[in-house]
């Protein structure tokens, strides 16, 4: 059983030296100076410069050099796209045809073919053991126990919610002719949605096989936007799942959920280390429907800088188009940002990150006792 609730001390030491006790003598001694009090030498402290998180691990981005591409924003994130979701008007583009690991952005997809697939959310499914093997490595602070029993609709919520890989996996795995047909199923829906540099190998997002580029994953999160089920559980607050004696506390995976200055229709982050940090999301800010597609991002929380730093930056476009030469040349040029490099993009096939072993999503799960 699941039940959902929406988003609404440094010590400073010092010396001292005495006067030393002279001997008696019968010659008076010549005067001794007082030995000299040493002063105390102050250090100057130096502040070491800021630097950029670099993870242990390359990310294929990285590897690729994509992260070197300079942007107006400074942003973190090696690839930055942000689209008005009505007019296609493209606002902000760093590296957007890199094609890169998704992680679990493949959750996305996922959904979209189990909702457009007329299979019924109602149906009751079980955690097997084939799903925990399929999903091995992936975060154990946060998993579906074996034989946990949630309906399709449930699990389709803990996999968009709280990127659980084991719901996914299940998903794919009751399609109607498995999970290879559930893959191909992703693959042909892609190529529908124009997605051409877009390719799936399986539903969890754990396999660094799984790539797109953020112009394809800018028309994924429109087509799933369409769909209410998809805006409601991927924007969940949190879900409580019965596991035998206990109950255990899912969250939702992108923080920007819990914050009343966000209105966010519909989101996915994803993280492996070939992948790096990701989120894509369709909100509405400064009187508009954007989609911003933020990927391989460095360091754990940058993801979320990022999208607040470009927020920020939407919200001043009109007064920076006051204060610019008049005419609607230069205010479209003042409202556009293009830091597209000329990275040649990684190729699915091509990159020596492929053996880079998968890593988690970063929220644990709460377990509550009965």
């Amino acid at each position: 059983m699941l039940v959902a609730t929406p988003r609404h001390a440094l010590a400073q030491a010092t010396s001292q030296a005495g006067e030393r006790t002279q001997p008696k003598a019968r010659i008076a001694p010549a005067t001794r100076p007082k030995a000299a009090v040493p002063t105390p030498r102050t250090r100057a402290v130096r502040k070491a410069p800021a630097r950029r998180f670099v993870p242990a691990v390359p990310s294929v981005g990285r590897l690729n050099g994509l992260h070197a591409t300079e942007d107006a924003l400074d942003l973190r994130s090696a690839v930055a796209l942000v689209v008005d979701s009505e007019t296609d008007e493209v606002l902000f583009s760093k590296n957007p045809n890199a094609v890169l690991p998704i992680a679990s952005i493949t959750k996305l997809m996922t959904a979209l073919v189990v909702v457009e697939s007329g299979t019924s959310l109602g149906e009751s499914l079980a955690v097997l053991p084939e799903d925990v093997r399929a999903t091995a490595g992936s975060n154990t602070r946060r998993r579906l126990a074996p034989g946990t029993q949630l309906t399709r609709g449930e699990m389709l919520r803990l996999a968009l919610m709280a990127s659980e890989n084991r719901a996914a996996y299940a998903l794919g795995r009751s399609h109607p002719g498995g999970v290879g047909a559930f893959v191909e199923a992703m693959n042909a829906k892609a190529r529908l949605l124009g997605m051409h540099d877009t390719r799936y190998v399986e539903p969890t997002g754990l396999s660094s096989e799984n790539r797109s580029s953020a112009q394809d994953l800018a028309r994924l999160v429109r087509a799933a936007s369409e769909h209410p089920i998809i805006r409601e559980y991927s924007t969940s607050s949190d879900a409580v799942v019965e596991m035998g004696r206990r109950q255990v506390q899912f969250r939702n995976t992108n923080s920007l959920v819990h914050n009343p200055e966000w209105e966010i229709a519909v989101q996915k982050t994803g993280y492996i280390a070939a992948a790096g940090r990701c989120v894509v999301m369709q909100a509405q800010m400064a009187g508009r429907r954007l989609i911003m597609v933020l990927l391989d991002s460095a360091g754990r929380y940058s993801r979320i800088g990022d999208a607040e730093r470009l927020r920020r930056w939407l919200f001043e476009i009109p007064a920076r188009a006051k204060a610019a030469v008049p005419g609607a040349a230069a205010a479209r040029a003042d409202a556009a940002v293009d830091t597209t490099a000329a990275v040649p993009a990684a190729a699915p096939d091509e990159s020596p990150a492929t053996a880079i072993p998968p890593g988690p999503e970063a929220e644990p799960a709460v377990v509550q006792p009965r």
